[in-house]
């Protein structure tokens, strides 16, 4: 736990650091915009590959009674069924029947079931450097590019998209909180944790979009830890499978969804008409919506394919950078021409 620890205060503290110093936004300024929605895209199709490996898959028809495909397929259809009933509140009826069938395990297996225990507060010592290869520091190296780039850069870009009419938080804000949770709270014995895209789309996807609803579920939390703690565990072991994937896919395609603006209403298309004031936007020729098109898609290529965002991230910069240089050895070679060609003709 020492170790985990430590590599959730590394990464805090470099995140703090990129916050603090204004190196977030310079990396937010370079990177274009199709690699950020290739992000997005690629963490929305991870969790819905992860819960139809992970959590449906492995599911049968029939057994157990509780917790099987035709559960799932029951969600499935309710959840496509009132995708346009936007007051539906589908994630409460659900969670509410999905925690009624993990009591009714609860208790036909004999297991403890929740009471009130108060939670002790205990310390935990990191271990920063280990005797030989420390390897928290290697954990964190690792962890390092997934937290900016899903957690801090595209939380900032999916709040821009889902919430056009709010105050979009900047990368220097959630940073800050990311590095703060982790420099704060492992102490005590708490798992490092960031800010997901995947946890945003969900949050609005099922209708939390005010700071009040966000507000009650982590003080909703609170009180199941402190009054609760450890005691959830064996409850929790019995969550239904087959309607918490269901959820996970609609997150993820409600963050998926979020490519379909790349050529049509993405931030980086409106521009200030000169001497109106107005916004406007940019007009798309068949071979930049191709180019911005590929590299996003290359971006998420990279992230299904490796599963690390990292890789995904430079596969989608290199494409763009790639682009950017075809286009200048273009124009550096049309123009040479051009200039042979006047010269021929002026002997």
């Amino acid at each position: 736990m020492g170790v985990v620890t430590a590599a959730g205060q590394w990464v805090g503290a470099a995140v703090l650091i990129m916050s603090v110093t204004g190196l977030l936004k310079g990396v937010v300024r370079v990177v274009p915009l199709p690699v950020v929605k290739g992000i997005q895209l690629g963490a929305g199709l991870s969790l819905i590959l992860g819960a139809g490996s992970s959590l449906l898959q492995p599911l049968h028809w029939g057994h157990p009674a509780l917790d099987n495909r035709v559960w799932a397929l029951i969600a499935f259809l309710v959840l496509i069924g009132t995708q346009k009933l936007s007051r539906f509140p589908y994630a409460l009826l659900f969670f509410i029947l999905a925690l009624l069938f993990a009591f009714i395990q609860v208790a036909i297996s004999h297991e403890s079931l929740p009471w009130l225990y108060a939670w002790h507060p205990r310390f935990v010592m990191p271990h920063w450097v280990g005797n030989g290869d420390s390897p928290a520091l290697w954990m964190a190296i690792g962890q390092l590019p997934l937290t900016t780039l899903n957690s801090i850069i595209a939380v900032s870009a999916l709040s821009q998209d889902l919430l056009p009419e709010l105050p979009t938080p900047s990368v220097t804000s959630i940073g800050i909180s990311v590095a703060l949770m982790n420099l704060s709270s492992t102490w005590f014995g708490s798992m490092p944790v960031c800010h997901g895209a995947g946890g945003l789309a969900a949050q609005y996807r099922f209708g939390a979009r005010s700071g009040s609803s966000i507000v009650v579920l982590g003080a909703f939390k609170l009180v199941l830890g402190l009054m609760f703690g450890e005691t959830l565990v064996d409850l929790l072991k019995h969550y239904p499978k087959s309607l918490l994937g269901i959820m996970v896919i609609a997150a993820g395609l409600e963050l998926a969804k979020v490519g379909n603006s790349l050529n049509q209403g993405a931030t980086d298309l409106w521009n200030t008409a000169a001497g109106q004031g107005l916004l406007r936007q940019r007009d798309l020729s068949d071979d930049e919506r191709l180019e911005r098109w590929t590299v996003m898609l290359m971006t998420t290529a990279g992230i299904l394919a490796f599963r690390n965002d990292a890789v995904g991230f430079f596969a989608g910069m290199l494409c763009h950078g790639a682009y950017r240089l075809s286009e200048r050895l273009t124009k550096r070679y049309s123009h040479r021409t051009f200039s042979t060609e006047h010269e021929a003709l002026l002997h």
